[in-house]
C-alpha cells in the first residue's frame, strides 16, 4: 500500500490531467444527454472519468465514481478503504460555460475523507488536503505544475459580525432561505452577504475563508462533496449533517447524503 504522500500526488495528477481533457471539449460545441434520473451528461464527464480511472485502477483499492456503474451494498459495505470521484462536479455549469466546475477525488478510510483533491480547470487552481494540512495551488495547467506552482494553506474564516454565506447557483430552496434569515436575526451579526457558487467551489469557499458558512438543503450524492470534506477537515473547517453535531459519512447503503452545514458558525 503506498503511503498518503504517495496517493496524494497520484489524486492531484489525475485531476489535473482530467481537467485538461475536460477543458478541450469545454470550448466546442458539445451535446448533452440526460441520465435516467434526468440530470445531464457529457462526454466530458465520461472522458474525464477515464482519464481518472487510468490512474486509480493501478493501486488494490476500490473505486465508487458517479460515471461508473455503482456495486451493491452488500458487495461494498465491508470496504476499510475506497476512492469517491465525481469526475465532473457541476455539468450544469460545464453546459452554462460559467466555468464553475471541478474535479473532485477522494479517499475515503472507515467512512471518513482522509485525502480530498479539488481542481478547477477554467481557474487552473487546486485544492487539496490531508490529514496535516490544506492548501490551494495557483497556475496549475499541466502536471508538470505541481512541483513549482504557488501554494497557500487554507484556515477557517476567523469570525467577525459580517457574515458571508455561500449558496448554491441551481439550488436556492426555501430552507437555505430560512437559514439565511436565522443568520440575521443572530446576536453579533451586523450583516449577511449571500454570494452564490457552482458545484464543490462552494465547499473550498469555506475552507479557504472567503465565507463563513455554507448551508446545503438540497439532495447531493457523497462524491459530491467526499473530496471537499478532506479539504475542510484538514483546514479546520466542520461538515456537519444539518441540525445535528453528527459528521457527514461515506459508502452508505444509499448514497445519497442528508442535508449538511459548512463551517464553524451558525451550525445549529
Amino acid at each position: 500500500m503506498k503511503d498518503t504522500t504517495s496517493l496524494l500526488r497520484l489524486a492531484q495528477e489525475a485531476a489535473v490531467e482530467a481537467g485538461q481533457e475536460i477543458l478541450k471539449i469545454y470550448d466546442t460545441d458539445f451535446e448533452v444527454d440526460y441520465k435516467e434520473d434526468q440530470s445531464p451528461l457529457t462526454q466530458a464527464d465520461q472522458k474525464s472519468n477515464q482519464v481518472i480511472m487510468s490512474y486509480l485502477n493501478s493501486l488494490d483499492i476500490p473505486i465508487i465514481s458517479e460515471e461508473n456503474q455503482q456495486l451493491p451494498y452488500p458487495e461494498r459495505k465491508d470496504w476499510k478503504q475506497f476512492w469517491l470521484v465525481d469526475p465532473l462536479d457541476g455539468t450544469k455549469e460545464f453546459i452554462k460555460k460559467n466555468g464553475e466546475f471541478t474535479v473532485n477525488i477522494a479517499l475515503i478510510s472507515d467512512g471518513i475523507p482522509v485525502l480530498g483533491v479539488i481542481y478547477v480547470p477554467v481557474k487552473k487552481e487546486l485544492f487539496f488536503g490531508s490529514e496535516e494540512a490544506a492548501f490551494k495551488m495557483l497556475n496549475v495547467e499541466s502536471k508538470s505544475d505541481l512541483d513549482k506552482a504557488d501554494k497557500i494553506q487554507l484556515q477557517a474564516k476567523q469570525p467577525t459580525s459580517e457574515v458571508i454565506v455561500v449558496a448554491s447557483r441551481s439550488h436556492l430552496t426555501p430552507e437555505t432561505e430560512a437559514f439565511i434569515d436565522k443568520i440575521e436575526n443572530s446576536e453579533g451579526v451586523f450583516s449577511v452577504e449571500t454570494i452564490s457558487a457552482g458545484s464543490s467551489l462552494k465547499i473550498c469557499m469555506v475552507a479557504e475563508a472567503k465565507a463563513d458558512v455554507y448551508p446545503r438543503y438540497a439532495p447531493t450524492m457523497e462524491w459530491d462533496v467526499a473530496a471537499g470534506h478532506a479539504i475542510c477537515h484538514a483546514a479546520g473547517v466542520k461538515v456537519l449533517q444539518a441540525g445535528t453535531d453528527q459528521e457527514l459519512t461515506y459508502n452508505k447503503e444509499n448514497l445519497l447524503n442528508p442535508w449538511f452545514v459548512v463551517g464553524n458558525r451558525f451550525l445549529n
